[in-house]
Parts: structure tokens; sequence; C-alpha cells
């Protein structure tokens, strides 16, 4: 009973410490001049993927490979199909330019390497054994260095003057944000122990198997800080950071957190987690052409409500998968 009581407390813990985490960072961030979208982008980005990040490392070093790979492929979809359905509900998306031709073509590049590292042996005789090596780790850390470099030079480019203040609004004392940073980072480190041990606690009592365990609720659990971001940042009209967010999240989910994974320990990759990649290419393709061609680069409340029901229709077959 009481590994279930710190399983929903864990949830809680990430929630909370990537809201404390964001804020600080966010804060530092401001302070010298970084635009909404790169803030979106990294910043904010890194604080709501710490779940993940945390719960991966842990599954990892526990053993769990199956649990970190759902995890990682569940929260992904989710970000694209619940959190901007949701976030379009709240408020249409315009997408900048650079979004559109890099950003999310960049995120759907990621998705395809992974698919092909995690495939690459089935051209070796033995096809029984797909994993995701250390070597294939380093190569997608290797990926992401590369947008990392993307959005340095993007940062230097696009500086904004906001020493002073943030949208009118005194910036936190740096005293503070740090302290933030310090409770965010620990609050996540507690809470993604308890929801991995929770989880897997879980799938072994009902019989379920990690993957779906790890596609399903730890997914959506540690994607709860990109969709309150996201829903909050919509709300405040703030849209490059409620998109920057969520594309920049599953650039760092992909491409940092399971590279990371794998090189702590290489990933048992199942061939039914490629229905997976498949759904996460397509919620990329559905993010482009969701766009109406004219004016307007948006995603507005009718994609949302498809990206939704698309979402709720690959949760039931992968209720139906087991």
């Amino acid at each position: 009973m009481l590994l279930y009581v710190l399983f929903a407390i864990g949830f809680l813990l990430l929630i909370k410490g990537a809201d404390w985490l964001v804020s600080g960072a966010s804060s530092i961030a401001k302070r010298y001049g970084l635009s909404d979208m790169v803030v979106g982008l990294t910043i904010v980005s890194f604080g709501t993927s710490m779940p993940e990040l945390i719960v991966n490392v842990l599954a990892s070093l526990q053993g769990q490979p199956e649990l970190a790979i759902g995890n990682v492929f569940g929260s992904n979809v989710a970000n694209l199909l619940l959190i901007l359905g949701v976030t379009a509900l709240i408020c249409p998306l315009p997408l900048k330019r650079s979004t559109i031709l890099t950003e999310i073509p960049f995120s759907l590049i990621a998705t395809l390497l992974v698919g092909f590292l995690a495939n690459a042996t089935l051209l070796n005789t033995n096809k029984d054994s797909l994993y995701i090596s250390r070597s294939d780790g380093a190569i997608l850390l290797l990926f992401f260095a590369l947008f990392m470099v993307y959005i340095y030079n993007v940062a230097k480019t696009n500086k904004e003057d906001m020493t002073a203040e943030e949208n009118g609004k005194p910036l936190m004392p740096m005293g503070k944000a740090i302290l933030f940073i310090l409770l965010g980072v620990g609050s996540l480190f507690l809470g993604g122990k308890w929801v991995v041990d929770g989880a897997v606690h879980i799938a072994q009592a009902f019989g379920l198997s990690e993957s779906f365990i790890g596609l399903t609720v730890v997914a959506v659990g540690t994607s709860l800080p990109e969709l309150v971001t996201s829903a909050m940042a919509a709300y405040r009209r703030n849209i490059d950071i409620a998109v920057g967010n969520v594309v920049g999240s599953n650039i760092f989910n992909l491409l940092w957190i399971l590279g990371l994974s794998a090189v702590i320990s290489p990933l048992p990759f199942n061939q039914m987690n490629n229905a997976d990649i498949v759904m996460m290419i397509l919620a990329s393709t559905m993010l482009i052409l969701a766009m109406p061609i004219g004016k307007r680069n948006a995603i507005d409340r009718l994609n949302g409500i498809i990206f939704l029901l698309v979402y709720f229709s690959y949760i039931t077959f992968l209720v139906m998968r087991g």
C-alpha cells in the first residue's frame, strides 16, 4: 500500500519539481536576454523533460529497459497529440517559419534515427536481439550536440532586452532562482525513483508488461509538466514557449534522454515498439499537415480535436495490445 502512495506522491513531486526548475532557470535565462522560443526549446524543454530523464536513468540503472523505451516513446506521442491538442483548444497556435522548417523536421529526423538504430541489427543474421547499443546512444548524443549548436546560433541572433523585468513583472532574485533550481532537481530525483519503483510493482502485480506501463501511465505522468507548462503558456498567449516546449521536449527525449540511457546500459528493443515509432512519425507528420496554407500557419481548435481523437485511439490500441 505504501508503494502505491509513494507512486502517487512521486508524480506530484515530478510536476512540482519541474515547475520549480523551469521557474528558476527561465528567470536566469531572461536575465541574459534569451527569446521566448529559445527559452522554450532549451530551458523549459529541459526542465519539463527532467521527469523523463530521471525515470529513464533510474530504469536503466535498475535493469528495466522496456520501461525506459516505453516512457520516451509514450511521452513523445503524448506531447504531440495530447498536449498540443489540449493547448490548441485553449488558444490557436500560430507557428513561426523556423519552427516549421527546422525544429519540427529535426524532431522527425530524430524519430527516424532512433527507429533506424533500433532496427539496425535486422541486417544481421540474428534478428531476435534488437537493441539500442552504447554506440547507438553515443550517436544520439552527437545529434543532440548538433541541435544545441543550432540553438546557440539562434540565441545569438535573437537576443531580447529582458534584463530588467519579464512581461512587466520584476524578475526573480538570483538567489531565489538558484534555490528553485536546487529544489526542483531534488524533487525530480525523489519523485522519479518512486514512480519507477511503483510502475514496476504495478506491472508485476497486474501481469502487464513494463513497456505498456511506460507507454501509458509513466509516459502521461512524466508528460504532465509539459502539459501544465504549455497550457499555461497558451492561456497567457505565450505561443512560442507553448510550442517550443513540446518540440524541444521531444528532441530532448529522443536524443539526450534515450541516448544517455543507452550509454548507461544497452536497451533491448522489442519489434512491437516499431508501431510506437510509426505513431511518433504519424504525429509529427500530422503536426506539419495541420497548418493551413495561407497567412496563418497555425494549429487551430479543429486540429486540436483531431489530435486528441487520434491520441485516444492510440491508447485504445495499446490497451488491446496489452
